[in-house]
């Protein structure tokens, strides 16, 4: 490997940690601000102006900045490891068809029922759906679609029948997180959207759920014809990354749910934990230990770069 492309690489895995520490912190802010900060004003009341201000434009705008750390770290994890080529194949489809879904929904009702954004989370697309919805179907869907696939090809599943179950079970862990996301941002004291129609299951339409899993599914298979059928060859150690991911925003979005709604949302928490926390360990675990020694990359070297990245699936001559 030339000097320049092991800088290259050294400086995208800097990168990579920089955003998901980032990711992280900004998470636990979130957690510290909700949870902690908001439900007691007299502690805000205390702060100099300047402090006030500051914490109301953290507030603000921690949403936003969260959920960019987080697309960013998968991004560069995806490049790093399987191309920039893999990257567009399957952001592209996760944001567009994520952002027509959640357009649809707004405006109709399908696929989710009806519901409408509040403020936090920035700029409105048309009005209605803020940027980073789209973003962040992308980085979990993303994560779980990666948990998915490597999990199947590590059991020996090949060829199209591998294809349609990571399919089918990203779309499942991406759903399950919503288990606890949807009662975390729009049924405690300090939610960033509304269901206009309270559904039965704990405030939820149950068409919210099967428009999550059809919207999932519907990227993740567009995501599937661009990517092919090779193993992508990533390893335990490399997939922590998108597990890391999945967890700490399931943690988010489980720690409000059970912190400040009533003792029945264990339900929906003790759902997502089986149907998405079980399973993603589990198919982090069985991801190979390592790369097979005779495979031509190092850890850092797996694939090649930006500039010469094939599609999954296509070997370099």
């Amino acid at each position: 490997m030339s000097i320049a492309k092991g800088l290259f690489m050294r400086v995208s895995v800097v990168a990579e940690r920089f955003c998901l520490v980032g990711h992280l912190l900004a998470l636990m802010f979130g957690l510290a601000g909700l949870l902690l900060v908001l439900p007691n004003p007299e502690f805000i009341g205390s702060l100099p102006a300047f402090g006030q201000t500051l914490f109301g434009w953290s507030m603000m705008g921690g949403g936003v900045v969260y959920i960019l750390l987080g697309a960013a770290t998968v991004a560069l994890f995806v490049c790093r490891t399987l191309g920039w080529r893999s990257w567009l194949g399957f952001m592209l489809p996760a944001v567009f068809l994520s952002l027509g879904s959640e357009l649809l929904g707004t405006r109709t009702g399908f696929p989710f029922g009806h519901y409408a954004y509040l403020n936090g989370l920035g700029y409105k697309v048309a009005g209605l759906v803020p940027f980073t919805i789209p973003l962040s179907w992308f980085y979990l869907g993303l994560s779980a679609y990666l948990l998915a696939r490597v999990g199947l090809e590590a059991t020996g599943w090949q060829g199209w029948g591998k294809q349609v179950s990571a399919i089918a079970i990203g779309s499942l862990l991406l759903t399950a997180w919503d288990f606890v996301l949807d009662p975390a941002m729009s049924q405690t004291p300090y939610p960033f959207w509304e269901f206009q129609d309270p559904g039965q299951f704990f405030g939820m339409p149950y068409r919210n759920l099967t428009g999550w899993l059809g919207t999932g599914a519907l990227f993740m298979t567009v995501a599937s014809f661009w990517w092919q059928k090779a193993p992508l060859k990533l390893t335990r150690a490399q997939l922590w990354v998108p597990l890391a991911i999945y967890l700490a925003n399931f943690s988010f979005g489980a720690v409000i749910t059970v912190a400040q709604l009533d003792s029945q949302f264990w339900i929906p928490t003790a759902i997502s934990v089986l149907l998405g926390v079980v399973p993603a360990i589990a198919l982090w675990w069985v991801a190979k230990p390592a790369m097979p020694s005779n495979q031509p990359y190092s850890d850092l070297e797996q694939v090649p770069t930006e500039s010469t990245a094939l599609p999954v699936g296509v070997s370099p001559e």
